[in-house]
């Protein structure tokens, strides 16, 4: 899999030139030269790391970082060209995962990345958010995404998603869904499963009525897509 970053650097010369260096490395890089345009993108896509501009045109770094880290957990690299020890201070405790002074070697910068995604990786497979699309499924945190906005379900409702989105792809009947969800007792009978999944929709499908996440095998049980948008 091809990683994707996005760099938040107004310096457009140096912008490209980080474009140019990591897409030779083998990475999807996305650019944006303003706060707001990378809130935008990073609502719209899925990217596997940020590199962050701490000195912005329209906002300053710290904030956006503080507004990506309550909406993601995305790694972030800030990028800093301030002195103060201070300011790397406070990016690190806003939840960047690291920082680099300007100037830099592209060659530093890329190591840094690797170091991140090798320290994200030897996490445990259940710390590790699921990602489908536009979907993101953060088990660590018990917090679920569209778009990069919460979405408010029961703790019940999530483990149940969560038993769907890890078995992908796979059928699952209801009395498979409460043996795989520990914790409240349902009654088959009066089909709650049921309701929990109509309003898991609703928090998840662009249209419930329509869902393309979650799909209704008749007389099987459930399905959780494998490819989503």
């Amino acid at each position: 899999m091809t990683e994707r970053i996005l760099i938040v650097e107004d310096d457009s010369r140096l912008a490209e030139m980080l474009e140019e260096y990591l897409g030779q490395a083998g990475f999807r890089v996305n650019r944006a030269a303003f706060g707001a345009a990378a809130l935008e993108q990073l609502a719209s896509s899925v990217f596997d790391a940020v590199v962050l501009d701490l000195t912005l045109p329209d906002m300053d770094g710290l904030d956006l970082c503080r507004q990506l880290r309550a909406k993601s957990a995305v790694p972030v690299l800030m990028l800093t060209a301030r002195g103060a020890a201070t300011d790397r201070i406070i990016g690190l405790e806003l939840g960047a995962d690291d920082y680099l002074p300007k100037p830099f070697e592209p060659r530093e910068l890329l190591a840094r990345l690797r170091a991140i995604w090798r320290r994200s990786s030897a996490r445990t497979p259940a710390d590790r958010p699921l990602r489908f699309g536009r979907l993101e499924i953060d088990r660590a945190g018990h917090a679920l995404r569209l778009d990069g906005d919460l979405r408010s379900v029961t703790s019940y409702q999530f483990s149940l998603l969560v038993a769907l989105a890890e078995n992908a792809g796979r059928v699952l009947s209801r009395e498979a869904l409460m043996d795989l969800v520990k914790g409240e007792q349902l009654e088959m009978f009066d089909r709650s499963i049921d309701v929990h999944i109509s309003r898991i929709r609703a928090a998840i499908e662009d249209d419930p009525k329509a869902p393309r996440r979650i799909i209704t095998v008749r007389g099987a049980g459930y399905v959780f897509a494998r490819a989503q948008d």
